[in-house]
Parts: C-alpha cells; sequence; structure tokens
C-alpha cells in the first residue's frame, strides 16, 4: 500500500525521536519515499545523519539550508507529501499545531499542507492528561487531523501511565491502512441520517432527544475519505461537514427526513441510517404559542411517525441497508428483531448501559450484527475511530 507514496515524517523534541529512525526504516522498507523535517529541540535526541541516512533524502530543520542562503520551501515540502505523519509530536509541537504558531520549518509545513496528516503524540503521562493537551487534541481532530493514542507503559520519567508514542510498527500499519481504505468506495454513493428530528409542538417546542449527530457526521466524513460521494440528511445539529465529497441537506422532522431519504435511496450503493428519529409527533400543530392559562395543563395527542427504516428496507434492491439501535434493555435481542423486521443487511447496536459512549459523548462503543450471521463487538474508543470500524465490516459484507 506504500509503494511509490510519499511520506513527509516531522520529528520533534522527545525522548521518543529515537523511535522516528525506525519508522523511517519501516516506511522505507514498505516503499514509501520519506523525507524529514525536524524541530531544533529534536536534534537532542537523534542526529540528522541517522535519518538522512534511513530516508536516503536530505534532512530538514532551518528554513536556510546552506552558507549560500538556499532557501527550504516548506510549501514545496507540503505539496509533495501524500501524508504528513508527525511523529514524536511533542507536547509543545502540539501546542504550536493548534495554535497556528509557526516559529520552525515543522509547523510552517504543518499549515501549508494539503495531504492527510497523522499525529503520534508523546509525552509524561501528566501532560498528556493535562486540560491543555486534551485542548488541543480536539481542536486537531475537529481540523481532520488523525491521532494516533500513545499507549500506556513505563515513561521516561520513571512513571508507569498513559503518553508513550505508539510503537513504530503500530504507527506505520496506521498509516499503511490509510493508503488502503482511500479508494475503498471510490465512485459509490452513500447516503447517511444523522442528528435528531425535532417535531413541532408549537412554534417554540418541539418533541425531541439528546442525539448530537456526532456519529453519522464521522461516518460521512470517513466515508468521503474513501472515494464515496454521500448523501448526509442532517438532523438540527451544530457540526459542520468539511469534505467536498459530502452533499449536506439539513432537515428538522422526520417527515422531512422521510422525503429525502426516499428521493435520494434509488441511486445509492448504502445507506446508513444512524439518525435518532422521533417514533411520535404532536397529531396537531398550533400556529400559535400554546399559552399557560391558569392552572390548565394542555393536552397534546401523540401520532406516529412513518418508519424510515422500515420504509427502505421494503423497497431496497441492490442497496445495502445498515440501520442504528439504541437500548436500554434485552439489547441484543431488541436489536436482532430490528435487524430482521426491517429487512436490514447490518444493524449497529448502541447499549446506554455503556459508559462513556453514546449521545453527545466523543467515544462510542458498538456491537455489529449482520444479515450473514456475524457479530463484532468494539471496545470504547472515539467515533471516528468507530466509523472506521463500521466502515469495514460494511466493506466486508459487500465485496470480500
Amino acid at each position: 500500500m506504500l509503494n511509490g507514496k510519499n511520506v513527509l515524517l516531522g520529528v520533534t523534541g522527545s525522548i521518543s525521536a529515537y523511535k522516528s529512525a525506525l519508522i523511517t526504516r519501516e516506511l522505507v522498507k514498505a516503499g514509501a519515499n520519506v523525507k524529514i523535517v525536524m524541530t531544533p529541540a529534536s536534534h537532542s535526541f537523534i542526529t540528522a545523519l541517522t535519518l538522512s541516512t534511513l530516508s536516503k533524502n536530505p534532512v530538514h530543520t532551518e528554513f536556510i539550508k546552506n552558507e549560500q542562503g538556499e532557501w527550504v520551501n516548506h510549501v514545496e515540502l507540503a505539496l509533495w507529501a501524500d501524508l504528513m505523519l508527525i511523529a514524536p509530536c511533542s507536547a509543545s509541537t502540539l501546542s504550536k499545531l493548534a495554535s497556528g504558531k509557526s516559529d520552525n520549518l515543522l509547523v510552517t509545513t504543518y499549515l501549508s499542507a494539503r495531504c492527510k496528516v497523522f499525529v503520534a503524540p508523546a509525552m509524561d503521562h501528566d501532560m498528556w492528561l493535562h486540560d491543555s493537551t486534551k485542548q488541543n487534541i480536539t481542536l486537531l481532530q475537529k481540523r481532520d487531523n488523525y491521532i494516533i493514542e500513545p499507549e500506556s507503559g513505563e515513561l521516561a520519567s520513571g512513571l508507569v501511565g498513559e503518553g508513550r508514542l505508539a510503537e513504530p510498527e503500530k504507527i506505520v500499519s496506521e498509516v499503511k491502512a490509510y493508503f488502503e481504505n482511500a479508494n475503498k468506495f471510490f465512485g459509490k454513493s452513500i447516503l447517511i441520517t444523522a442528528g435528531p428530528t425535532y417535531e413541532k409542538i408549537d412554534p417554540v417546542r418541539f418533541i425531541g432527544n439528546f442525539s448530537s449527530g456526532k456519529m453519522g457526521f464521522a461516518l460521512a466524513e470517513a466515508f468521503a475519505e474513501m472515494g464515496a460521494k454521500v448523501i448526509l440528511v442532517a438532523g438540527p445539529v451544530t457540526l459542520k461537514s468539511k469534505n467536498n465529497n459530502i452533499e449536506r441537506i439539513d432537515i428538522i422532522s422526520a417527515d422531512e427526513m422521510y422525503q429525502v431519504c426516499h428521493q435520494h435511496f434509488s441511486k445509492v450503493d448504502v445507506a446508513v441510517l444512524s439518525a435518532a428519529v422521533a417514533d411520535y409527533k404532536p397529531k396537531h400543530y398550533a400556529d400559535k404559542k400554546i399559552k399557560k392559562e391558569g392552572l390548565d395543563v394542555p393536552k397534546i395527542e401523540l401520532e406516529k411517525n412513518k418508519d424510515i427504516l422500515k420504509s427502505l428496507g421494503e423497497i431496497k434492491v441492490n442497496q445495502f441497508l445498515v440501520g442504528f439501535a439504541l437500548e436500554t434493555d434485552n439489547e441484543k435481542e431488541n436489536a436482532l428483531k430490528k435487524l430482521q423486521s426491517k429487512n436490514l443487511d447490518m444493524i449497529v447496536l448502541n447499549s446506554m448501559n455503556d459508559v462513556g459512549a453514546g449521545f453527545k459523548s466523543d467515544n462510542n462503543k458498538v456491537y455489529m450484527f449482520t444479515k450473514t450471521g456475524k457479530n463484532i463487538a468494539t471496545k470504547l474508543a472515539s467515533k471516528k475511530e468507530i466509523a472506521t470500524q463500521i466502515i469495514a465490516q460494511i466493506f466486508n459484507e459487500i465485496y470480500v
């Protein structure tokens, strides 16, 4: 997967910088063309000669590369790269990436990059857990950088905990996986629903739920990165879609989502309905705000919304249809019942009993059940990582 790919490796001032030699060797062995940019502080931990020898390319640190005043073109370096990998990334460099403080060649090159950027942090345990670090990580993820989480183990300080740079083999395998997945769904059309629906009671009140839409948006971004054209039907959320391969259609109610899904379903290859659609809506809509009069409590009569997922299952031809289920009890039984009754190819179960997962959280833990009888459980991970695992299973069901 790396044969002929251009990988720009950034090395920062961390005790883990010695592992950059191993990372370079593994990338070159896999067929990648590797160029390296070092921060001035990184030279205290590993020599440019070592990395230059392993990469078979000059290593850059300063903006001026010789006594003749020849300029190192950071824009040219950034545009050369198919992927930029910063490993190790110290807490200091992490802060500069987040703030845009371009006081060295590495950060300046990062700011010029148009390719995917992988960041592999390495620092002491307490530094990794500090709020400043967490905020910087969150900000970089929102800007579509991919974070290779540090591992837990013995650290240079003598402490044991999270913060140790991921092993070179793991880092390189993540890079390989990116290129392997890059065009998995090229030319395919994907329909995704995300977020809640709001069912209006009057002009200022509604029936809704706590869905943030984060899981659906993570799926949309991941599919788009793999070359797919994505139609994202989004309920009322504050999230923004980033990839140009995503066509976003905003809706409010379940009826609107039903109409848009049926409008596009016949044209797509895969549909993933992750939205938390309200099951009921007010039977009568008050076109003026309902006033509180005395002690009387208004009665709101409800009626069922159309079942979007079931209706698509009834008309699907060759589409691969995926539903989501959020359960509080008898989770597996209810999910499997939904898989069968709605003619789905796969269902993704979220359990309200899993701590740290679900509504509003940046993390999730899911259980996937397929029509072919497979049962796959994930560990608690970022919704971006969970999206990748869900899509990998969809790919396996369709093409493997």
